[in-house]
């Protein structure tokens, strides 16, 4: 491949990123204008100011794309898979047979039995 084709498809990159980081900034600043200041009577940002939130919110709330160090390799499903996997396993059929039942009454619902009583409501 050409140098100046690189070269052009790189600063062509740039710009492209520049004006949608742009288009982020702006349309913080704009919904927060429009928001913040009338529903609790908060400050009007200028367009540094929403760069500095959108800076401290990915600061605070995500992470900078490095190696995680939180034992999340297994694609978000947490430690306690292996956990539960080895403890099912190690089940008889009636202790999964009572573990299920435990579990339906502890988190299902259950619908309560309507009063057959209608002499409450009778228009005698």
């Amino acid at each position: 491949m050409d140098s100046t084709v690189r070269v052009a498809k790189i600063l062509m990159m740039i710009i492209i990123g520049f004006f949608i980081m742009f288009g982020i900034v702006f349309g913080t600043m704009k919904l927060w204008n429009w928001l913040v200041p009338e529903l609790f009577n908060g400050p009007i940002l200028n367009l540094w100011q929403a760069l500095g939130l959108l800076v401290l919110s990915k600061i605070f709330l995500w992470s900078f794309g490095g190696k995680c160090h939180c034992n999340h390799g297994n694609h978000g499903r947490g430690p306690w898979k292996y956990y539960w996997k080895e403890k099912w396993g190690s089940m008889t059929s009636e202790d999964r047979e009572k573990f299920k039942q435990k579990m339906k009454d502890k988190w299902c619902y259950k619908e309560e039995s309507a009063p057959t009583d209608n002499s409450a409501t009778s228009n005698d």
